[in-house]
Parts: C-alpha cells; structure tokens; sequence
C-alpha cells in the first residue's frame, strides 16, 4: 500500500506560481483517495456518530456526484479495521480501538434498464463481485442470493454483517414515469431488501443510499426500522463541501485557483461561491458546495458547468414542460416537506425529482408554519437549466438565439438597456415559436433565461413589503428594477414601481438604480413599448 499524498505540489523549476493540487474528481473509493490523491474532506466523524446514536438501518439521499459512494467506501474500510487509512482523521481519535466487521457491499447505480429481463441480469452482474468474495452460493432470486450473502458472510467470520447498498434507486428511475413497468421493477427490488428484515439478527448495521425516496412500504415494507437521515440537521453535512471545510482544508487552492484566474482572492471567492455554493439539505444547514463542480474548478483553474455538464437531465426539462413549469417558478417556492422529500412515484409535481437531483434546495425554512422555501442552489445549475430550456423550446434557431446573447451581453454590461430592450424586440418579432407561453408570465420567463445565460444575477419576483418586484437584474454597474405589463402601456408599469417604492431595498447598494416599464403585445407578439429612467 502507499503511502497517505502529500499535501502540496509545488510548479516546476522557474515557475513561482503554485500549481493545483491533485484532487480526487469522481474518485469513489477511499483507500484510492487516501493514498493517491490530495485535498480529503474528513467525514469520519459522521460514521462515528451515526454507531454510537442507536439504531442499525440508515438511509441517505444525495444528488448524483455528491460523495454518497466515497462515504459508504469510507465506512468499508473503517468496518473492515484498515486503520492505516485513517490516520490523523476524526474517528482515529474518538475510537483509538474498534472492531471489525464483515462487510457486503452492493453497488446498484449500473442497474439501468427499461427492460424487466435485463434488470434481472443486472443485478445478477451486480451480485457477484460480493458473492466472489464470500463464497455465496448462487441461490434463484436476488432476494435469495442477499441472503445468502449476508449467511456467507456471518458463518466465515462468526460476527454480525455490515450491508452497505449504494445508488439503491437506480433501478427504478429509468421507469419512474411508465406506472406498469414501475409495479413490475418494484416486485423485483423489494423481494431483493426483503431479507434485511429476515436476517436482523446477523446484521451489525444496514446503510442505504440514493438519489431519490420511494415509499418505504413500496421498497422496503419489511425494513420498519430504517432510519432516514437525509433532511436531519445533525447530517446536513455528511456529502458535499462546507464553507467551512473550504476554508480550513483548501486556502492554499484558492490561492493556486485566482491565481489561474487573473483575479484577486475575493473575487475568485465570489465565483466559487455564486457556482458552486448554495445547497441546503435540512432545516438548519451549513452552506454546502457542490464537491464535484468545486474540486474540478480548482484544478482547472476556471469556473465552467463541471457537475450540470456530466449528466443531461432530458426527463426533468420533459417533466417541466409537460407540467408547464416555467424556470421562473422554481425560484422562491414554498412548500410543506412532504411536498418535496416525497415518494418518487407519488409525484404530482416536478417538485420532489427537482429537489432529490439537486436542481432546487432548501433556501429558507419557518419554524412557525414548518413550511420551507425552495429555489436554485446557484448560478451553474441556474444556467444549465435555462441552456437545456431553451435548447427544448427552440432547437431549430440556435444561432438567432446566440445572436441575441451576445447583442445582450454587449449592451447590458455597457450600461445600454435600450439596446439590448431593441434586440429583445426583433429576436421575438422574427421567430414563429417562444420560449415561454404567450402571456406576462411568459415573456418574463424569457428574460429569465436569457439573463440567467449571460451569467447575469436576476431575481424575479421580488418580495419587497409592498408588494413583488417581476424582475430585478444585478449587473456589476448598475441594478435595472423591472417591471412587465401585458396589452397595457410601459407608463403604467413604470408608476407602479414609483407607487411601490420598489427601488427603496436597493437606494444603499451603491449602484446606478433604473426603474424599466416594460410593455407586451399580444397582437404583435413581442415588446410593445419600453421606458427606462434612472432612479
């Protein structure tokens, strides 16, 4: 084995600047990560904790890429004594001594079909690698054959049996939306768990992972002791990156990373953070980074779409558009917790699947009524959503639609709203389709998307205590308050801000302060009129 990565790498012979630190991207397995790469996030605490607070079965529901596999290979390792691996981490000082434990660990998240047959053949495949390693048996069903497993593993060892179960869902997503293939993939999946209740006794401890919940009596009708840890505060932490944790573990990478960059360490701070930041998993959260996207932009050096970019979620803009979700109406939603830590296959709305994939987090949560606020976690997965929109609603005009970006993108930041107001008008007089329905609501999704696209800060409707503002854009010079009308006239949104008092939460902010009256047409199918003053 080698030995533990050093914590620093310094840039060749000439070369002053630092060079990045070798991060373990996408590096699921813990011995690999301890001993190949740099830059480790201690959780060993949390498996500490989770062994002296009671209880035996535990689930954890995460976002693709969010570290659910590197925390069940770290709980691997510790279970099966490699103490060498956890010097100077937490466990190594809470527990100096522990017991080891057999370990089966299954790895589901390459069972992917739509076909019954080939689950059954995958998750056949998924059974040997464990079945080798015990001696099991080959028994008839995979229910059987985990309980052969767990049998193999207690009689060579004479101890209780750790089961660890990653990516337990992936299975079922391929189906969640076609009910009689669900049903059919269901059997199957619950007659597999259904020795873990069988075999309690022989069980030291049950980990599960996923991304999404099912119902526990769908899936797992004989575990009643599962435990989900998913929305607990105390575990809030358990994946991902805090900000914390990034400032302790990785001040030398924020230097290598502005470096890189060009800029100073507060503003290459506010790119990692406005990219990468913003998830919240329980009532009371520590901001938490997105580990894949953060680690991949301090080794490159740059911020680009890491964890959006490494996986295309088609069923989430088809479930958007055939729900007529609109991207404005994921911002600032509330909702009771059952609403969006749902059973997947009992949504009624895009709101569980959006919340479990990480494409909205908790942003806000009142005490008083238990209802929690949602929205999107950051810029990356906002403008990867608003590009997959857009792609969806206007396939055939690609180059029309990158035209008016770049027309925006010149004028906004010049300060010129009329300008990019004027190329707002042509694109959608010259094309026969829209990005959104034909209405207020509509036309303000289109600005949504097209701001969002230039990586442009836009919040739209806006609380204030007088009302909603319908958009605020946030551009480094100046802050346009923005408010749409419908077959009516740009004066009268313009009053409206006035008789609001919509530009008063921004008069300290130092910027320019606009106030823009924005009329739609239903008759010309585009911008009607515009007024712009400064505030």
């Amino acid at each position: 084995m080698g030995t533990v990565a050093s914590n620093s790498k310094m840039a060749s012979a000439g070369n002053t600047k630092p060079t990045p630190r070798r991060f373990p991207i996408g590096v699921q397995t813990f011995e690999r990560v301890r001993t190949e790469f740099d830059g480790y996030i201690d959780k060993t605490a949390y498996i500490h904790e989770l062994i002296q607070g009671g209880g035996s079965s535990f689930f954890l529901s995460r976002p693709r890429r969010f570290g659910k596999s590197l925390f069940l290979s770290t709980m691997e390792a510790y279970f099966e004594g490699k103490k060498e691996l956890f010097d100077g981490l937490a466990i190594a000082r809470l527990e100096p001594e522990w017991e080891t434990f057999p370990v089966v660990r299954v790895d589901l998240s390459t069972v992917k079909t739509r076909d019954l047959d080939t689950l059954k053949i995958l998750l056949d495949e998924a059974l040997r690698g464990p079945e080798m390693k015990w001696g099991a048996s080959q028994a008839q069903t995979p229910g059987s054959r985990l309980k052969e497993l767990i049998w193999a593993a207690h009689s060579q060892s004479g101890k209780q049996v750790v089961v660890l179960i990653d990516e337990y869902d992936a299975p079922l997503l391929n189906v969640v939306d076609e009910p009689e293939k669900l049903d059919a993939f269901r059997d199957v999946i619950r007659e597999f768990y259904a020795p873990l209740k069988a075999c309690d006794e022989f069980l030291r401890l049950v980990f599960i992972t996923g991304i999404s919940k099912f119902s526990q009596l769908s899936i797992f009708s004989e575990l009643n002791n599962l435990r989900n840890i998913s929305m607990l505060s105390e575990y809030a932490g358990i994946c991902g990156i805090t900000e914390e944790e990034l400032a302790t573990h990785y001040a030398h990478d924020i230097d290598t990373f502005t470096d890189m960059m060009g800029v100073g360490r507060g503003e290459g701070l506010a790119v990692l953070k406005e990219n990468y930041d913003g998830y919240h998993f329980a009532s009371d959260s520590p901001d938490i980074y997105n580990p894949f996207s953060l680690l991949s932009a301090l080794s490159e050096g740059r911020a680009n779409s890491y964890w959006f970019g490494s996986g295309t979620p088609t069923s989430l803009v088809n479930l958007l558009q055939k729900t007529g979700w609109q991207i404005c109406d994921l911002e600032g939603r509330e909702a009771d917790e059952d609403e969006f830590d749902a059973p997947a296959e009992r949504m009624t709305t895009p709101l569980p699947m959006l919340y479990q994939a990480g494409y909205l987090t908790i942003k806000d949560y009142d005490p008083i009524t238990c209802s929690y606020t949602l929205g999107i976690p950051n810029k990356e997965v906002a403008r990867g959503l608003s590009k997959s929109l857009v792609q969806h609603a206007a396939p055939q005009a690609p180059s029309e639609f990158n035209s008016l970006l770049r027309t925006f993108n010149r004028s906004v930041r010049a300060g010129d709203m009329d300008r990019a107001l004027h190329a707002m008008q042509a694109f959608l007089a010259g094309i026969p389709y829209h990005l959104g329905s034909r209405d207020e609501r509509g036309f303000e999704t289109t600005f949504w998307l097209i701001f969002t696209l230039l990586g442009i800060q836009l919040e739209t409707e806006f609380k204030t205590a007088t009302g909603r503002i319908d958009a605020v854009l946030k551009a480094p010079d100046a802050i346009w308050v923005m408010e749409f009308k419908y077959d009516k006239d740009a004066q009268t949104a313009l009053r409206q801000i006035d008789e609001k008092g919509y530009l008063v939460p921004f008069a300290s902010d130092g910027r320019k302060l606009y106030k823009v009256g924005v009329n739609f047409s239903a008759q010309t199918r585009t911008v009607d009129e515009w007024v712009i003053e400064e505030g």
